[in-house]
């Protein structure tokens, strides 16, 4: 038996500095012991997942928002679950984002999960620690962390 040492990581996509301290703030409630990792464009948040998967455990978390400046969360999906590095890291779409056709193009893409962010902040806290809560605690993932007999 080992000792459990493993640190998520819980890498977010969000431009939003309100929306992000809301994940901050979600972790802490939760008591959630991570590795928090931010990014707020398309381009820096597929350079971080990239980087992160290489050393272990990388992130077992993604959490995309679609509208963000230029490398928009739709591509940031359809890029990831595409990537044999990364398809396997569960990946979360939290956004405004209503429409149909984006939901649609999540799940085609490969996405985990779909949320639309409610207005009010309770209710976006309380949806925030539901679904950190789930995919951190709830749900067995895998781990490149090896224990010896």
């Amino acid at each position: 038996m080992c000792a459990m040492t493993f640190r998520p990581c819980v890498l977010v996509l969000e431009d939003s500095d309100e929306d992000f301290d809301t994940f901050v703030m979600g972790i802490e409630l939760e008591q959630i012991v991570s590795d928090l990792r931010r990014a707020e464009s398309g381009e820096a948040f597929l350079a971080a997942f990239r980087a992160a998967r290489q050393r272990p455990p990388g992130p077992c978390l993604a959490i995309v928002d679609l509208n963000v400046r230029g490398v928009d969360g739709r591509e940031v999906v359809r890029e990831a679950k595409a990537d044999p590095e990364l398809r396997a890291t569960p990946l979360v779409v939290l956004t405004t984002s209503e429409n149909p056709g984006d939901l649609e193009l999540c799940y085609r893409a490969g996405a985990n999960a779909y949320h639309v962010k409610p207005v009010e902040y309770a209710e976006h806290l309380r949806m925030v620690r539901r679904l950190l809560a789930y995919w951190l605690r709830d749900v067995a993932q895998q781990t490149s962390e090896r224990c010896e007999p």
